[in-house]
């Protein structure tokens, strides 16, 4: 049935259109509601402690982030850019009070004002307008005309009415559409994606990566854009390399090779050669702004490490190079213990549709002592910890490389959206060969945790998660980072045709036959499990840290022993489980995709507990205080130990051997058995989903400081915890209309292909 919630309880006029393009949506699920919290990630203590060098560097650092943050607008959705436009028009025009003044003297009321204001900092946090945990599109929780008369009597547009005019006419309906195939992000039919072009499908999907495994071309950094003939039997393709380069020549990496330029490359399955025409030059204006911040932090970089390190991520955004990425992200894992901690490029893929393509994001973070110490005793007992892990040790990487691990206090974060705990380089090579860096961003946990509404939970569970629900995350978070993605070898054909394994020693756990599968040159863990890599990946992670925090050792590390210690282990769990239960609100029925990989993850990790029996888990439909349907997750203390860690230690088991020998089918199978979301046994799952959405909290937005460089001297602004606060730090962030016609150059160069 078609609902919409606000405050005042009625679908506003404005949006009846919405009941013809939106049939049987909930159309609560697509907005922010007013009372969304916003909190201040606060850096004001640590930032205080640096040097004037280390705040110059971290000042230039910051920057060339937030440039390059820009970039998820384009990667996100074809409008996103051009609601940003918007936006910084609209806000830079004039303060907040002014332009509520004459929002409100054109019929627009307080409450709709401030629905406003949410949207836009909603977008800004979120680099775009959709949700970056959850993938789900937002729009305004007000009608459309409101929103209309709020920008056309801004200050912005009585200064340039038919600029103004022209921005809005162009972005308002993708605003406000609610098409099936723009409810989420996804590829094809499923969603929207602007890492393919809209013609693409999985078909396509597939041919582009035979292509770049063919050249040994890595898609963290590319888009594919098809284009179609009718006089031609196939399409042909061009994979966009992101650099501020936009000419053709050498790629750094691939010196004697052809990659830029035409191809031509036949595909399994086709009947005849494709054209493959590889260029670069994306996104080339705003990597050209990271690079001149890259080139001014590097001149206040502590060491050489630091120095090469920023000359690398410089060469791959100036050329497109991966390889010189890779290079820089080497010399990152050789920098130890750095006072300020960053790293920047296309890393993570939870949001390509693939699984494959890099979002961009940048960090600046600087360290939080105490927290670090506890860290590093965790990675120095690591060894001892990795044998508890249930799989043999040939599993195991030959030799762990001791990690970096740190706690950081974030001052810049420019992307989608901030994690609370970060394991890096994503290269497989390099993770399993030469080492990888775990940070845990303190701030960002403590500030995102903070006065949380607890739901799903009995009264006495509510008071113990209260209490341990902070130490216990920075518990799991340690483990999942370190020891979770931290751990496990990949079985490797070397491009000289030698294992990197025995083959004739190691075993199967599930067959107890000789291996028979493995990675082949080119191929990687993403590239092999595609779509499923991140989420799974995620969920082995997860079972990680709730496997390993049953060891008394680890809890030590931590300060808990005894009963407290005992108090953190059901906490964890519990949380985890809960976890499982609030994930039903990132599922779509509709299309029956997950739109987030922790979530997914941490449903799955409830099945395989439910399925544990014994009662170690149950789910109970209980009515709540306000007389509405509620539930409540039940986690039997007693049952952990036996009958919890057997369970989850051969899920986890199983999660490593597939993962180990590129074991797609099985892996598949089994990942997508516990995904499933269905109401053809208990707990009827799809059937609670219902409650879950009606119970959901919004999530919390970060207000980030801003800092400034003024004669050698760089300060530090805060703002208040509100929409209002969120905005102006990005009419700071980004003050000059020079920035306007960057982006649109890259919003038109797009929109033929969209």
């Amino acid at each position: 049935m078609f609902s919409f919630k606000v405050s005042d309880g009625f679908i506003p006029p404005g949006l009846n259109w919405l009941l013809q393009s939106a049939t049987m949506t909930d159309i609560s699920q697509y907005v922010f509601p007013n009372d969304t919290p916003v909190a201040v990630l606060d850096c004001t203590e640590a930032f205080n402690g640096l040097s004037d060098k280390e705040k110059l560097y971290s000042h230039y650092l910051a920057q060339a982030s937030f440039a390059g943050g820009l970039i998820v607008l384009v990667q996100t959705s074809p409008e996103s850019p051009g609601i940003f436009l918007l936006l910084q028009r609209v806000f830079r025009g004039q303060p907040l009070e002014k332009l509520k003044t004459a929002a409100v003297s054109n019929g627009v009321d307080e409450e709709q004002f401030q629905s406003f204001l949410v949207y836009a900092a909603a977008f800004y946090c979120n680099m775009g307008n959709y949700k970056s945990f959850g993938d789900s599109k937002f729009i305004p929780n007000l009608p459309k005309d409101k929103v209309e008369a709020i920008v056309l009597n801004s200050a912005a547009a009585v200064a340039d009415p038919g600029g103004v005019a022209s921005l809005w006419n162009s972005v308002k309906d993708k605003m406000f559409s609610l098409a099936s195939r723009e409810k989420e992000l996804g590829l094809g039919e499923k969603g929207t994606t602007t890492y393919f072009s809209a013609n693409c499908d999985q078909r396509d999907a597939e041919i582009s990566q035979e292509f770049m495994v063919s050249k040994d071309l890595s898609p963290y950094n590319t888009r594919l854009f098809k284009k179609e003939d009718p006089s031609k039997p196939l399409p042909s393709y061009e994979l966009r390399l992101a650099s501020a380069l936009t000419q053709e020549g050498e790629v750094p990496g691939f010196e004697g090779k052809k990659i830029l330029g035409p191809h031509q490359f036949t595909p399994k399955d086709v009947a005849g050669p494709m054209t493959f025409q590889v260029t670069r030059g994306d996104y080339s204006k705003l990597l050209e702004m990271v690079n001149q911040n890259l080139d001014k932090a590097a001149e206040n970089a502590a060491n050489d490490n630091e120095r090469q390190m920023l000359q690398k991520y410089r060469e791959s955004f100036q050329t497109g190079s991966i390889p010189a990425h890779k290079d820089g992200s080497r010399f990152w894992i050789r920098n130890k213990g750095p006072i300020v901690e960053t790293y920047i490029g296309f890393i993570e893929s939870y949001r390509d549709p693939t699984g494959m393509r890099g979002e961009f994001e940048g960090f600046v973070a600087v360290v939080n002592k105490a927290m670090s110490t506890k860290f590093q005793a965790l990675v120095e007992g690591a060894e001892h910890f990795l044998a508890h892990l249930p799989w043999p040790s040939e599993y195991e990487k030959d030799t762990f490389l001791r990690p970096d691990f740190t706690s950081l206090d974030v001052l810049a974060f420019g992307g989608s959206g901030i994690p609370a705990g970060i394991n890096i380089p994503n290269y497989d090579d390099i993770r399993q060969n030469e080492g990888f860096k775990n940070v845990s961003l303190g701030n960002v946990l403590t500030a995102g945790y903070k006065d949380t509404k607890i739901t799903f939970m009995s009264e006495e569970d509510k008071v113990l998660y209260t209490k341990y629900k902070i130490p216990s995350f920075e518990v799991q978070v340690g483990l999942h980072e370190l020891l979770g993605h931290g751990s496990g070898k990949l079985f490797n054909k070397k491009a000289d045709g030698t294992l990197d394994f025995d083959i004739d020693t190691v075993t199967h756990t599930e067959t107890k036959e000789k291996i028979t599968s493995w990675y082949m040159p080119g191929e990687t863990w993403d590239s092999k499990f595609s779509s499923v890599a991140s989420t799974y990946e995620e969920c082995r992670a997860e079972c990680v840290g709730i496997y390993l925090c049953l060891l008394a050792d680890v809890l030590k590390i931590f300060g808990f022993e005894g009963d407290e210690g005992d108090d953190i282990i059901y906490v964890n769990w519990l949380n985890m489980a809960r976890a499982g239960l609030m994930a039903l609100e990132f599922y779509s029925p509709e299309t029956r995709q997950w739109r987030q990989a922790h979530m997914n993850a941490r449903f799955v990790i409830l099945r395989v507990m439910l399925e544990a029996g014994e009662g170690l888990v149950s789910i109970e439909q209980t009515t709540g205080d306000d007389g509405q349907p509620d539930l409540r997750v039940k986690l039997d203390r007693a049952k952990i130990i036996p009958v919890g860690k057997p369970a989850i230690g051969n899920f986890l088991r199983k999660l490593q051997v597939y993962k180990s020998t590129a074991d797609v089918e099985a892996g598949k199978t089994m990942y997508e058995f516990y995904s499933d979301v269905n109401d053809s046994h208990e707990p009827h799952f799809r059937s609670l989903r219902s409650i879950v959405l009606a119970r959901k909290q919004p999530r919390r937005m970060f207000v980030q400081q801003h800092t400034t460089e003024k004669g050698g001297q760089v300060s530090l602004k805060s703002y208040e915890p509100t929409a209002g606060g969120l905005i102006q730090s990005f009419v700071d962030r980004f003050p000059s209309p020079d920035l306007d016609a960057i982006m649109q150059g890259l919003w038109e160069k797009d929109q033929p292909y969209f």
